[in-house]
């Protein structure tokens, strides 16, 4: 398990300080998340924030989809529409008004997970790493994905630091790097393959893709032998490359890949 409920207080107090020093030009600066600019992303975390408090601790059941979910595919276009309505709706809210409500919010979001047991079930299966059901700190740990990420997008389109504590995106990667297997799950590979995944920096870790009995298991550490691929990358690259941030041809330059020769 990986506890990241300490972390979301920390976090969300840098930005709301970041926030409140932004000049009036800075809310319209494009990002990279994109055609959102700065005022759109914080518009989509405090939305994020408000639906987990008022599904999860306030027990507001959540709206049913207009459409049946048929799968994956239909699960994130209904979810990218409820996102695209609401920051549509909160340009019409100004800057301050949206600081204050991230100030608040985030304070009773992280009240909220610093009290929630990590190995309870989770209210919403973490769907990327292909699971139908997940404890609570998987679920947790994927918010805290959420806001992370989305911050740091803020802070590079304002230009101001990274988050400060390297051990919040050290959680970020771990968390991220638990979607591979199901990523993978098509890639057809010969019984005991692996694939390395090795993020430099002072967040960064090793971790090993392990191909046994027609799935894909990850691990974590590098591989006991010589892997078929290595991945080779900075914990910069590797949270724009899991989070979508990276254009394929950044991507491949940014990125060390060597394969076995047979």
């Amino acid at each position: 398990m990986i506890d990241t409920r300490p972390f979301f207080r920390p976090l969300a107090g840098e930005l709301t300080t970041i926030l409140r020093r932004l000049p009036p030009h800075a809310w319209d600066l494009p990002t990279s998340a994109g055609p959102w600019t700065v005022r759109d992303i914080l518009a989509h975390l405090v939305d994020g924030m408000m639906r987990r408090l008022s599904f999860d601790r306030d027990r507001l059941p959540p709206p049913a989809p207009p459409r049946p979910i048929a799968g994956e595919r239909d699960f994130v276009a209904f979810i990218n529409e409820l996102n695209r309505e609401w920051v549509e709706v909160a340009r019409r809210l100004s800057p301050r008004l949206l600081t204050d409500l991230h100030a608040s919010v985030s304070l009773d979001l992280a009240a909220f997970f610093e009290q929630a047991p990590l190995d309870a079930p989770a209210l919403f299966s973490v769907s990327w790493a292909g699971e139908a059901e997940s404890k609570a700190w998987f679920d947790i740990g994927r918010e805290f994905t959420e806001q992370w990420h989305h911050q740091a997008q803020i802070r590079d389109a304002v230009g101001a630091p990274a988050p400060s504590n390297p051990e919040w995106l050290r959680a970020v990667l771990a968390i991220a790097m638990r979607g591979l297997p199901h990523a993978y799950r098509d890639i057809a590979a010969a019984n005991g393959s692996t694939l390395a995944v090795e993020v430099t920096g002072v967040s960064g870790g090793a971790w090993t893709l392990q191909h046994a009995d027609r799935r894909w298991t990850l691990v974590e550490g590098a591989p006991a032998g010589t892997p078929a691929a290595r991945a080779v990358m900075s914990d910069d690259t590797a949270w724009r490359l899991l989070f979508n941030g990276l254009a394929p041809a950044e991507a491949t330059a940014r990125v060390a890949l060597t394969a076995r020769t047979r």
